[in-house]
């Protein structure tokens, strides 16, 4: 797996992350055993950068990388998050906080949690619309001072406060969602990170597993995936209208010789060298095709042919209920 640049600021990681979410809530049951064996098989395919934060299984996630990659720390670039608050004991709690206070103490539960002693990108996952942005990134920053953490990230910020944080610490990564069907960040978010010299970590290349073409139908998520309740587009006509894209998507890629998941990786990943992708898995079987989409090239004529078969306007739904499209973009 070849390595790249990510910003400007000395991060090297490989040009494809992994994104651990799912191995421990919202898709579905949990398997640690398999979710351990593709972290592992992960490092083995030469991706290094490991995605997850403290509220993904309210710090079971980070717990579970902790416990994965002992011993190996080196081989392992941690990238983690804090600001959405949530409690154990209230699953169901959940706010968004950037004061400097909690900020501190995130970052020394995720240490604790992680086992390490420095977490190599900090994410303010989602932006504190009570907390000025300078508040927050300058403790991010005093973190780094301290070596608890290495380089600094924002995520589903907006160009505005991508460059007020950036006047503080110099900001090594954006992480928001992008892929064949959320291209958002292409008029003003992209060319903005570029200009400041900041690196873009898409999450959900693959559209919340929808782009691969393996969930036809709502019955194939079960009954404790989230995806049926949180995001519009998994729901009712929405979901048939959005299935006759990935149906277009898959016949190219049958063309193509790969899957329809591939391609939309390959999509992603020809977007630029300043783009590392981070598609979540939790099976070892989607890992290794994902990565193997590194190695697919596409044409300036099949980069189009994709986007013309996923046109912006034919996608039905928002990517977040109404509640979470309030918190993003802030």
């Amino acid at each position: 797996m070849e390595k790249v640049n990510l910003g400007s600021q000395g991060a090297i990681v490989s040009r494809m992350g992994l994104g651990c979410m799912g191995m421990s809530e919202f898709y579905g049951e949990r398997n640690d055993a398999e979710s351990a064996a593709t972290i592992l098989r992960a490092l083995e395919l030469g991706i290094t950068m490991l995605d997850t934060a403290d509220m993904y299984g309210i710090g079971d996630n980070e717990e579970l990388i902790g416990k994965t990659i002992r011993g190996r720390r080196d081989e392992v670039f941690i990238a983690t998050k804090f600001a959405n608050v949530r409690k154990k004991d209230d699953p169901s709690y959940w706010a968004v906080s950037g004061r400097p206070e909690y900020v501190r103490a995130a970052c020394d539960a995720s240490l604790k949690r992680l086992g390490v002693d420095h977490i190599d990108l900090y994410y303010q996952h989602r932006v504190d619309p009570q907390t000025p942005i300078e508040e927050t990134v300058g403790t991010m920053a005093e973190l780094v001072n301290a070596g608890k953490v290495r380089y600094l990230g924002l995520s589903e910020a907006s160009p505005a406060t991508i460059r007020r944080a950036h006047k503080v610490h110099p900001i090594t990564a954006l992480q928001t969602e992008y892929s064949l069907w959320e291209r958002h960040v292409e008029a003003e978010l992209l060319p903005a990170v570029r200009e400041l010299g900041i690196g873009f970590v898409p999450y959900s290349p693959l559209g919340r597993g929808f782009l691969t073409g393996t969930i036809t139908k709502p019955s194939d998520l079960d009954s404790t995936d989230s995806r049926t309740q949180r995001f519009p587009r998994f729901t009712g006509e929405a979901f048939d209208k959005n299935q006759l894209l990935v149906e277009r998507v898959r016949a190219i890629a049958n063309r193509k010789g790969a899957t329809a998941g591939q391609l939309a990786l390959a999509w992603v990943l020809s977007k630029g060298d300043d783009l590392v992708p981070i598609p979540g898995t939790k099976r070892r079987k989607y890992l290794e095709e994902n990565a193997a989409a590194v190695e697919i090239t596409l044409s300036p004529d099949e980069v189009a042919e994709l986007e013309a078969a996923v046109p912006q306007d034919e996608i039905v739904g928002d990517r977040y209920a109404a509640g979470a499209m309030q918190t993003i973009n802030r």
